[in-house]
């Protein structure tokens, strides 16, 4: 039986690397840090990042890829490409607006959640808005209140809907967030051990 556990840090710099080592970087370029933004990529998600990276600054009629770029191929390997032709409705767009700034928010209040990075109401992949943070290091274990934190922070954007619109004016907009929560709660009773 032969395991292959995803990457740590070092292992994502020197995938990095590998797979930049043909492609024109500029000077703003920090591998480390874009390293540290995709824990618990593998090496497809970092080839593939490099090279959504490099078709953006192609698009946009520049030979270096830039830092900005590879964030933005981050984002787009980790939430999906923006779909700023998905048309919302005004009323729409407030309520995502709402819902990602009551994520956003608990982010920032909370003192066990990663850092913000950032905030957007523009369609990605399935999800209508994303609110986005990245750890400021590889978290091998997790503690109970990190977790917990984390499941307020991912509750954040459907309380902010029952504060704004009320109990029975909620949207189907939280669907993925209770399940991930159900999912992290799941794990934290029955492989955790984090229940009475």
């Amino acid at each position: 039986r032969i395991i292959v556990d995803k990457p740590d840090l070092k292992g994502r710099v020197e995938i990095l690397k590998v797979h930049s080592k043909d492609v024109k970087m500029d000077e703003t370029v920090d591998l480390d840090a874009i390293a540290l933004a995709t824990s618990g990529a593998v090496g497809s998600d970092l080839a593939n990042m490099i090279n959504e990276a490099a078709i953006n600054a192609v698009k946009e009629g520049r030979e270096f890829v830039s830092q900005k770029d590879l964030f933005a191929a981050v984002e787009q390997v980790l939430v999906g490409k923006e779909k700023k032709d998905r048309i919302l409705s005004k009323e729409e767009k407030r309520t995502v607006a709402y819902h990602e700034v009551g994520h956003a928010l608990l982010a920032k209040l909370l003192k066990n959640c990663d850092p913000l990075h950032k905030v957007s109401i523009i369609p990605r992949g399935m999800a209508l808005g994303i609110t986005l943070t990245l750890p400021e290091k590889d978290h091998l274990t997790m503690r109970k209140n990190q977790l917990l934190d984390r499941i307020a922070m991912i509750l954040g954007g459907r309380v902010a809907e029952e504060l704004i619109y009320g109990k029975d004016n909620v949207t189907t907009g939280a669907s993925n967030d209770l399940e991930k929560v159900s999912n992290l709660a799941r794990s934290m009773v029955t492989t955790y051990g984090m229940s009475e």
